[in-house]
């Protein structure tokens, strides 16, 4: 073989491991033996690419030996999840959110913000920078430990970071992520938020064992994210899932119905307050959920139609009803085909929070960085000197 030939496979090599190791996380760590049968190379290579990524800083010896086997223990090694940061940014119309992980997933700072709904887009833009580098600065992150950056944002986001945004105006037509890129020299990433909320919710949240879902966000907005075969679906612009903006759907008019004139706690606010009396039976309150439900269906139902998933997520600001509402909108979805009743999947509500699109964009941002570390036309980039520890 030649010398770029060897490189090359070398490399293959190296990927094949890292990328098992970052798979099974920091709390299974494995034998050489384990990686040999796992990556399918023999031993001795194992060996070297091991001792090549530890040199690196990339792998780690684990502290703890497996137990229970006589004689020696065999050595186990983990990736290195210490070894880089990156950060997932929710910036929305009323609040920002902003969650640190390390490059294995865990998330170890989070902060949230009220915002200016009034804001204008250079305003907003110097907001988003200023609590960056405030997060950054407050969690001791160097510029050089940090890797990834994605922030989502309420709007149509085109493949090169392109914002067409009909919530901040001046945000339409706006590359937001080279922008921020004057600032962080890290890979910048800007993505729609509900498609965000639905690549967290596949992630740690209740479509962890479904491929083809529908992540629906209701409330005051109504959009949608894609995942099929346990891909992200974005369309050839982005604009997949965008129902509210189509007229004839009439999603966009969904939250007008929603209103609640009946008793509210101190500090309870409207969607909390409608939430508490239809978990109560309020025949008012559900009464307000099945108009609201009745809104919605045209427009999923066409979805469902379209996309036939196995599951769908509730999400957004109407989710403290959703257990109520489940049931109401399924039985409105099963009314919207013709001739024959349309088979509705399994809803269920999502379990993230408020923290669901911030999550989503950590995993956009740690998938850029997996694509980096595995990328086979390139050396390895090397861990920083100051987390190389």
């Amino acid at each position: 073989m030649r010398g770029h030939d060897l490189a090359a496979l070398r490399r293959l090599n190296t990927i094949a491991v890292l990328r098992f190791l970052r798979s099974q996380g920091p709390g299974r760590p494995q034998s050489l033996s384990q990686l040999a049968a796992a990556t399918g190379l023999s031993r001795p290579t194992v060996d070297q690419v091991v001792e090549e990524l530890t040199a690196q800083g990339w792998l780690t010896e684990a502290s703890e030996p497996a137990s229970g086997r006589s004689g020696r223990p065999a050595r186990r090694f983990r990736f290195r999840g210490e070894a880089g940061r990156v950060v997932g940014v929710d910036i929305g119309l009323h609040k920002v959110v902003l969650l640190l992980s390390d490059l294995a997933g865990d998330v170890t700072a989070t902060e949230r913000e009220e915002m200016d709904p009034d804001m204008g887009g250079a305003e907003r833009l110097a907001f988003l920078r200023a609590r960056i580098e405030r997060f950054l600065d407050e969690q001791k992150v160097r510029p050089e430990e940090l890797w990834a950056l994605c922030v989502g944002v309420p709007g149509i986001v085109g493949e090169t970071g392109r914002i067409t945004s009909v919530i901040v105006p001046e945000w339409s037509d706006f590359e937001l992520a080279r922008r921020l890129g004057e600032s962080f020299p890290c890979r910048i990433l800007a993505e729609n938020d509900v498609n965000l909320a639905t690549l967290a919710e596949h992630w740690q949240g209740a479509a962890q064992l479904a491929d083809d879902v529908v992540c629906l966000l209701i409330g005051h907005r109504s959009s949608c994210g894609v995942l099929l075969g346990g891909r992200l679906h974005r369309g050839h612009r982005g604009w997949a899932g965008e129902l509210g903006l189509h007229r004839g759907l009439g999603l966009s008019h969904a939250h007008e119905v929603l209103g609640w004139r009946g008793e509210r706690r101190a500090g309870e606010s409207e969607v909390a307050a409608l939430a508490r009396a239809a978990g109560a039976s309020d025949p008012d309150a559900l009464e307000i959920l099945d108009r609201y439900a009745t809104r919605l269906a045209p427009g999923i139902g066409a979805l469902l139609l379209a996309v036939d998933p196995e599951l769908v997520v509730l999400s957004g600001g109407m989710t403290p009803a959703g257990e109520a509402l489940t049931p109401l909108l399924t039985r409105q979805l099963r009314d919207v085909a013709l001739d024959v009743p349309l088979h509705v999947p399994r809803i269920t509500v999502s379990t993230l929070g408020e923290q669901g699109v911030a999550l989503g964009a950590v995993r956009k941002a740690l998938d850029s960085v997996e694509a980096l570390l595995c990328d086979a036309t390139g050396p390895l980039p090397s861990v920083p000197p100051s987390m190389n520890r």
